[in-house]
């Protein structure tokens, strides 16, 4: 029997490691197939060989490609662990440090310093992350890896690859210190190396822009990157709003734009009591946990923000941690404690029971819509409940038992 276990044991090793020399025979073949291709973007066969000696595929970063988790982080835990205690009280330590520079990074690009260092927080923990083995890998390989074998990510995986040579051949960075993220994200700032190309600069004048020794690069990379996706010099973000008891959530609607005078006229307030500074200022409310928690007006600087990261949660995360580095406090109502946002499958359920009780008749694609939110409200005000149209764990267990 141990005999036997020992041969299905050797087998199985021996499947193993030809299925991984397979894998690095495809590879191997996968880098002299793109080597014309990165040759016709000006890379030299020196830079080229250079970055790719002994390079093999990450398992790893096709593992990390490829994970769906089965829950939906809410965005309200999301952005709570964005301005955690420690990240505000680092933060106020760094704009005290960097003083003097953020004075030249703000008079030079007209971006808010709060935001940037918020921004810095948020993508690298003040550079803390750059020394972690666990997250900092190869950019080459990792970019390499998804190129060959992510087939959602093959061109993204193509065109940083490129860009990424690119920064090497310039000479901004040795190919020894070009990493980043499992998907390339560099530096103290994150940039993706597209990113890195249109926006980077040499701030601190040494001929290199280097994103991951220089925090002075970093930050005014940053400052130029939102300058050129249109921030507005003298303005937030947006505000935490409270709403009227009877508002219509019809209104909390990302193409229901008005401007701030409106939305008071509406019966939308300040969440400290103040009024709004500049009332002809539009903005777009957001609702994240319907009437179960923080309602805010959102305004242009919010979605340059998002030009860094396109995710709602992201850029509310930078502007509250921003505002709490400015002296601010938390907000002041409570996000939700027992309840959280559907998974994609949920979703996709219950827009299955929405078309059965005859509120919806768009496609079960498991993505929240105007069409859905349209139904799920018009369930609530059958059932009596605050139409804010919110789609969440107790709402679908409502629709299972109807």
């Amino acid at each position: 029997m141990r005999r036997a276990r020992h041969l299905i044991a050797t087998v199985l090793i021996g499947v193993l490691m030809s299925g991984e020399a397979r894998a690095e025979a495809s590879f191997d073949g996968w880098v002299r197939d793109f080597w014309p291709v990165a040759q016709a973007e000006g890379i030299s066969r020196a830079t080229y060989e250079n970055a790719f000696r002994g390079v093999t595929p990450d398992p790893e970063v096709l593992e990390k490609a490829q994970f769906q988790p089965e829950f939906v982080k809410p965005m309200w835990d999301y952005v709570r662990n964005a301005a955690s205690e420690k990240r505000v009280a680092t933060g106020r330590d760094m704009l005290a440090q960097h003083g003097a520079l953020l004075d030249r990074i703000e008079a030079a690009y007209g971006v808010d310093r709060h935001i940037l260092v918020a921004i810095w927080g948020m993508e690298s923990s003040y550079g803390e992350v750059l020394s972690d083995p666990k997250i900092v890998r190869s950019v080459v390989r990792s970019l390499a890896t998804l190129a060959w074998g992510d087939k959602r990510r093959a061109r993204f995986g193509r065109q940083q690859l490129l860009a990424a040579l690119k920064i090497v051949e310039r000479g901004d960075i040795a190919i020894d210190g070009l990493t980043g993220s499992w998907a390339g994200a560099m530096g103290h700032t994150q940039f993706i190396p597209t990113t890195y190309q249109a926006y980077a600069v040499d701030f601190d004048g040494d001929g290199r822009r280097d994103m991951w020794n220089s925090p002075v690069d970093a930050l005014a990379s940053a400052g130029n990157y939102l300058n050129k996706s249109g921030w507005v010099g003298g303005k937030t973000w947006g505000y935490e709003v409270v709403l009227p008891t009877d508002f219509d959530y019809r209104l909390a609607d990302v193409e229901t734009s008005h401007a701030l005078g409106e939305w008071e006229r509406l019966g939308v307030r300040r969440a400290g009591g103040e009024g709004f500074p500049r009332p002809e200022d539009k903005g777009v409310l957001l609702a994240p946990a319907g009437a179960s928690g923080p309602a805010f007006l959102l305004l242009r600087n919010h979605y340059v923000i998002k030009r860094y990261n396109n995710a709602t949660a992201y850029a509310l995360g930078v502007g509250h941690l921003a505002d709490q580095l400015r002296g601010g406090g938390a907000f002041v109502q409570a996000w939700p404690s027992s309840e959280r946002p559907l998974s994609r499958e949920e979703t996709a359920e219950l827009q299955g029971h929405l078309i059965r009780v005859g509120l919806y008749q768009g496609a079960i694609d498991g993505k929240i819509g105007p069409r859905s939110r349209a139904a799920i409200r018009a369930f609530q005000s059958g059932r009596g409940l605050k139409a804010d149209g919110f789609a969440g764990v107790r709402l679908l267990e409502a629709l299972r038992s109807g």
